[in-house]
């Protein structure tokens, strides 16, 4: 059993976590930019796009959906973070450091656990 928890298995998984938050995100930033910024409609197609990947990926992960739900919105925030500092250039408070670090363990103890996402 040690064996899967290989750090290239542990790391594919937080990986595709990691796309799938970035293509969620993705798919609701376009439509923000259209409909509150004005850009251009052309940006319905990446939104699509975008989404589409986005349950394609939720596809791929390795368990329950359930689990793969409450890991996943431990990822999310912790991405929407860094989407906030590095998109948005919005400094990060150190609530929202501690915030996105709460997270990211309760992610990973969810993911980590003996019956969890890595198999």
């Amino acid at each position: 059993m040690l064996e899967d928890f290989s750090i290239t298995r542990i790391l594919s998984v937080f990986g595709l976590f990691l796309l799938t938050a970035i293509a969620e995100i993705l798919g609701c930033y376009f439509p923000y930019l259209i409909l509150k910024e004005g850009k251009s409609t052309w940006l319905w197609i990446p939104t699509i796009v975008s989404l589409a990947l986005f349950v394609w990926l939720l596809t791929l992960h390795p368990a329950a959906s359930g689990r793969i739900y409450a890991a996943y919105g431990g990822i999310y925030i912790f991405t929407a973070l860094m989407w906030l500092r590095f998109v948005d250039q919005v400094a990060l408070t150190r609530w929202d450091l501690l915030g996105g670090l709460v997270v990211l363990i309760g992610a990973s103890l969810i993911i980590l656990q003996p019956q969890g996402l890595i198999r």
